[in-house]
């Protein structure tokens, strides 16, 4: 296999994959959407909800917020994001305190709620690990391929959400289809 990268910035990701098959190439694809583990917001305590919508709404809303997901954490980490709002006011992503330093909003300016006068929201909520298999709040991106015509080389693009740059979408899906191959040799061993 041969990887050739023709853009490369912290959102996107542009290359070719060539001396490959179709399977390698999906099996790419599906990893770095269904496997790569992110950080979202999973379980929401309201302490008050005098808003216009209910807790569901906003938590569904607080679950899509991208967060970064440094690569040192496990599936036991977790961080809570605290918010305390009173309107009149819009609160955006950027309103949302971490317990941990390192597992933030990825984009400050999502706007959450717009809250008339008098009207307070006060919450805590859980993020932790995930994949996209889980559910779709846990893909780090959006990942796609073309193939060429003589089926020769496969050309790539990968667009990351903010928890991670594109090319550590990358880097994240080819250790877990690493570690999946060693899995599997192992249990052929047996």
């Amino acid at each position: 296999m041969k990887i050739t990268i023709s853009e490369n910035t912290p959102t996107v990701l542009r290359f070719r994959l060539s001396d490959a098959s179709v399977n390698v190439a999906n099996a790419l694809r599906r990893i770095a959407i269904n496997s790569v583990q992110c950080f979202a917001i999973d379980k929401v305590t309201f302490y008050e909800n005098s808003s216009a919508m209910f807790d569901e709404y906003i938590a569904h809303r607080l679950g899509l917020i991208p967060l970064a997901t440094p690569k040192s954490y496990d599936e036991k980490d977790e961080a809570v994001f605290s918010l305390d709002a009173e309107g009149p006011a819009t609160v955006y992503s950027r309103d949302l305190k971490s317990s941990d330093k390192s597992v933030k909003v990825a984009n400050d300016d999502i706007p959450i709620m717009k809250l008339a006068d008098g009207q307070r929201l006060k919450f805590d909520g859980k993020a932790v690990l995930g994949t996209g298999m889980k559910g779709s709040k846990y893909q780090p991106g959006l990942v796609t391929y073309t193939q060429s015509e003589d089926g020769k080389h496969y050309d790539f693009y990968i667009e990351s959400f903010g928890q991670m740059s594109a090319k550590e979408i990358l880097e994240r899906a080819l250790a877990v289809m690493n570690d999946s191959i060693k899995d599997v040799q192992k249990a052929i061993k047996k």
